[in-house]
């Protein structure tokens, strides 16, 4: 038996609605990030030309919007140490036809950043995971030049949350409460500039800076 005509009308409605609504929240989605990348810029004081690090960077989304804030001058190190999640950094890139952006492999205890070639290293929701951050510290201090930032977003952990395989024991549970990473990041030279407790989505922001005076 074939379908009412009004049973297809309602059935079309329907998945229109279904499509308006996935496309509503891409965008959503992407907004996020873009804010994100905009408050960062900001918070940052990046500038054209500027080279910036994204430290533990997944798929490269953040990687490829600051790289358009700080130009074809500026310079983005995208960093991971999943081989799967480089191959996702390259094809971003790519498909942006973006020359500004270096991929590198990361390791778990150093950035592999040469040495004070940044002005800015941002890690999102990444820190918890460091298995040594005391190690991982020293890394970023070495990589930012004198008087760069350093800005860390990361999350609290629920009790009862399980810790992420190879992270320290002292974390409780899955995220860092802000005082373990002040305390961590300060402990290798950086001094703390400021604190954003509601970030975003339950996500705190702390930024550092290395001394401009050694």
């Amino acid at each position: 038996m074939m379908p009412s005509v009004a049973r297809v009308r309602s059935t079309l409605s329907r998945a229109g609605v279904l499509l308006v609504a996935a496309a509503t929240l891409l965008s959503r989605a992407g907004s996020d990030d873009s804010s994100q990348a905009a408050r960062l810029v900001e918070l940052l004081e990046l500038r054209p030309g500027a080279m910036v690090a994204d430290i533990g960077a997944g798929r490269g989304e953040m990687s490829v919007l600051v790289a358009k804030r700080v130009g074809s001058g500026g310079r983005v190190y995208a960093t991971d140490i999943n081989e799967g999640r480089l191959a996702d950094i390259r094809a971003a890139v790519s498909r942006e036809h973006l020359l500004n952006i270096v991929v590198l492999k990361g390791a778990e205890r150093a950035t592999n950043l040469p040495d004070a070639c940044c002005d800015a290293i941002f890690i999102r929701d990444v820190y918890h995971h460091f298995p040594d951050p005391a190690a991982m510290n020293r890394s970023l201090f070495a990589a930012l030049k004198p008087g760069g930032r350093l800005a860390i977003i990361d999350f609290v952990p629920e009790p009862g949350s399980k810790l992420p395989s190879g992270a320290p024991p002292n974390r409780g549970g899955h995220g860092i409460r802000p005082d373990q990473v002040s305390a961590e990041v300060v402990a290798v030279g950086f001094s703390r500039a400021d604190a954003i407790e509601d970030w975003d989505q339950g996500m705190f922001l702390l930024l550092f800076r290395k001394p401009r005076e050694q």
